[in-house]
């Protein structure tokens, strides 16, 4: 499978990236087996993952998904073959969020101790910190990866302001700097990413890994009405952000190209964003090994010029 460059790091993934926040929620740990193993047979290579995954899940304190990552890793013997990419920031609870120096510093030890290995390939901020100078938090990385720890850095959930301060930081400081952004991009949501921060990631050569690649499933086609919301816990939230006209004038573009080439909605929409300027892989999660397998399969569908019109008539002129 061809493999793409994050930024000019020299780490180069497959064209999507497995979700990982469904394992220990969604998916148990035979279930995150098998997805696991269905994604690395099918050709993936990279797994994204964070210390917060799932805190959200009453009962669970953050990391599980981690563990479960860890856990594969360690049965399977994969660790050379695979991309590991995790993140810290997030509020896992009162004392262990943000991104100050000494907090990066102890939070990643208990990554790696649940990821069962001794480097992170991709370590990111989960979301910007505004209480702490950009320059503190990249001070943190920097003693990771000259301490082995980590090999490349990369941001989540910044604005294009906030983003190109920590480039210029790391400039100034001679830091590592951050070679990927992983924020919310997908057919639905594309304003401030199209405007804001995809001229800022072109510019400096850093590679988009979009989260939500398929809008939190509604892109999948399988909420079309109230009823379907029923279907999956993520349900809720789907219907109060994507169920509208917006949203079913996207599957409708979405339900034309995926009758023409012969694929499902779901590869329409992956394409999508993988054929999109700068972006490196697009992030979806699978429950199932039948979800992985139909995932994989958008990396082969080539969507064409007629394609790219039909979707792009369904976005606002200011788009």
């Amino acid at each position: 499978m061809q493999t793409r460059e994050l930024g000019h790091s020299g780490l180069s993934i497959s064209p999507l990236m497995l979700g990982g926040n469904v394992f220990g929620w969604t998916a148990d740990e035979a279930t995150s087996f098998a997805v696991l193993d269905a994604f690395v047979t099918g050709g993936g290579n990279a797994i994204d993952t964070a210390d917060g995954y799932s805190v959200w899940v009453p009962g669970h304190v953050g990391g599980e998904s981690e563990t479960i990552i860890g856990k594969w890793l360690k049965r399977r013997g994969r660790r050379d073959d695979v991309v590991i990419a995790t993140k810290v920031g997030w509020e896992v609870n009162a004392e262990n969020k943000g991104l100050a120096k000494n907090y990066i510093l102890r939070a990643v030890e208990g990554s790696l101790k649940r990821l069962g290995t001794d480097y992170i390939d991709l370590y990111q901020s989960h979301k910007d910190d505004p209480t702490v100078p950009v320059a503190e938090t990249l001070e943190a990385y920097a003693q990771l990866v000259k301490e082995g720890k980590v090999r490349v850095i990369g941001a989540s959930n910044f604005t294009a302001e906030r983003l190109q301060e920590s480039l210029t930081a790391s400039q100034q400081h001679g830091y590592p700097r951050y070679e990927t952004l992983q924020n919310l991009y997908n057919l639905y949501d594309r304003e401030d990413f199209e405007k804001n921060l995809a001229p800022v990631l072109q510019q400096k050569n850093i590679s988009a890994i979009p989260y939500y690649g398929l809008a939190a499933g509604f892109l999948t086609g399988k909420y079309r009405t109230e009823a379907d919301l029923q279907k999956s816990p993520r349900g809720g939230g789907v219907g109060q952000k994507y169920l509208n006209e917006k949203g079913l004038g996207i599957l409708k573009a979405i339900d034309v190209v995926a009758e023409r080439q012969q694929v499902s909605p779901a590869q329409v929409a992956l394409a999508w964003l993988m054929q999109a300027p700068g972006v490196a892989a697009p992030i979806a999660s699978a429950t199932s090994v039948e979800q992985v397998t139909e995932l994989l399969k958008a990396i082969e569908l080539q969507l064409t010029a007629e394609d790219l019109q039909t979707l792009e008539q369904t976005q606002p002129a200011a788009v």
